[in-house]
């Protein structure tokens, strides 16, 4: 008769136990109290973008506020009203495709993912000059990574045999003196040729003779050269650049449809008895990337998270590390893989492991992986405008 109240007191006593070690166990944080390094990245899906305060990832809103409104005011000074006979004055006879006119300057700031700063109209599709140089070496990186070329310091004239690499001088050329701009390549490349010689060809752009140095020992930024690249790297690819562009890297993080990749008039070149369009490294003769800013922060935020995107590995990250890795001759500035650096701190207060893709005109994609920010410029001089968003950040 007195062993069940017994039980019942025991089975009291142990279940009062069980409650109090449960008390002592901490709850897992859920999505709401995790700490920053525990959440998962951000990255944006395509067609949406969500939005922060700066003050919700760890910036100053005044500070960042200081700097967009200064940089508001620093249109990169193109015409505007005779945009297409600046472009002739500049850069000499176009070959492609040029717009009727430039638009407004733009902008956008991204932190750890989430846009936090925009002004203009960041969904116009304008070329980009040179920041597509940037985009040729991250496809340099996929088709090494693709094992198309075995080694960066293999001439190209073992992979490309079209003519353009027989003379004895373009035979010492190899995939990295491309990427660095110190191929000294010597041809005429649709109608170009490599001397940049001739008002008329090129413009207030033109250079000055002089006499061509060994591939690899001399640095001069020559856009023949790049197309010159851009059409090895077709050769070997077989399809056109826009279209590897696409399947390698802007579907993948859900960029829009709006954006093109275009050749000149008479690049149609013949691939194993097909037609293909090579593209160019900038629009200095026309063509080029004609891109959003937003589509053009996507590429950025991928190359800031190391070539990650939402788990998936688009681009190699030891490439990247390879690609922003100053190298080169001595006349060459502080200059990676068709990428701009700062490893020498000449952006003064910005991350010496930051760097950009800069196209003329006021074009300029900025990179600075350490603090996980992005930032992109459309037809804007930018001034110290990176340094202040870089200050605006709270330590």
């Amino acid at each position: 008769m007195n062993r069940m109240p017994r039980l019942l007191v025991f089975s009291l006593v142990a279940l009062v136990g069980l409650v109090s070690v449960a008390a002592q166990v901490p709850t897992p944080p859920t999505a709401q109290t995790q700490r920053p390094s525990m959440q998962r990245a951000y990255f944006p899906a395509q067609g949406a973008w969500e939005t922060r305060k700066p003050s919700e990832v760890g910036m100053d809103e005044a500070l960042l506020a200081q700097a967009i409104e200064l940089v508001k005011t620093r249109d990169s000074g193109w015409a505007k009203t005779d945009y297409k006979a600046d472009q002739l004055r500049t850069f000499g006879r176009p070959l492609g495709p040029v717009p009727e006119s430039r638009g407004a300057t733009n902008g956008i700031v991204i932190k750890n993912g989430y846009i936090v700063a925009e002004f203009g109209d960041t969904n116009v599709v304008e070329p980009t000059y040179s920041v597509a140089k940037s985009y040729l070496s991250t496809i340099l990186g996929l088709t090494i990574d693709r094992g198309m070329i075995k080694n960066i310091t293999d001439p190209v004239g073992n992979y490309v045999k079209d003519g353009g690499y027989d003379s004895p001088h373009n035979a010492k050329i190899t995939w990295e003196h491309h990427a660095r701009q110190t191929s000294e390549w010597e041809g005429t490349l649709f109608g170009k040729p490599s001397t940049f010689l001739g008002t008329e060809e090129f413009g207030n752009g033109q250079m000055k003779p002089r006499a061509i140095n060994e591939p690899g020992t001399y640095y001069e930024y020559n856009d023949v050269r790049v197309n010159r690249f851009a059409l090895s790297l077709l050769r070997l690819w077989k399809r056109p650049m826009g279209d590897v562009l696409q399947s390698e890297i802007m579907d993948p993080i859900g960029a829009s449809n709006t954006w093109k990749w275009l050749g000149y008039d008479n690049a149609d070149v013949d691939i194993d008895g097909k037609m293909i369009k090579s593209v160019t490294g900038g629009t200095r003769w026309g063509g080029g990337i004609w891109m959003t800013a937003r589509d053009h922060a996507r590429f950025a935020l991928l190359m800031a998270r190391k070539g990650k995107w939402n788990g998936r590995q688009l681009v190699p990250e030891a490439w990247i590390k390879q690609a922003t890795t100053p190298g080169g001759v001595a006349n060459s500035p502080d200059y990676g893989y068709l990428w701009w650096l700062n490893s020498k701190g000449g952006g003064r207060g910005q991350p010496t492991t930051s760097y950009q893709a800069r196209g003329n005109g006021g074009h300029t994609l900025f990179i600075d992986p350490e603090h996980d920010l992005v930032a992109v410029l459309r037809w804007n001089s930018g001034g110290d405008f990176y340094q202040r968003v870089v200050a605006s950040i709270k330590p």
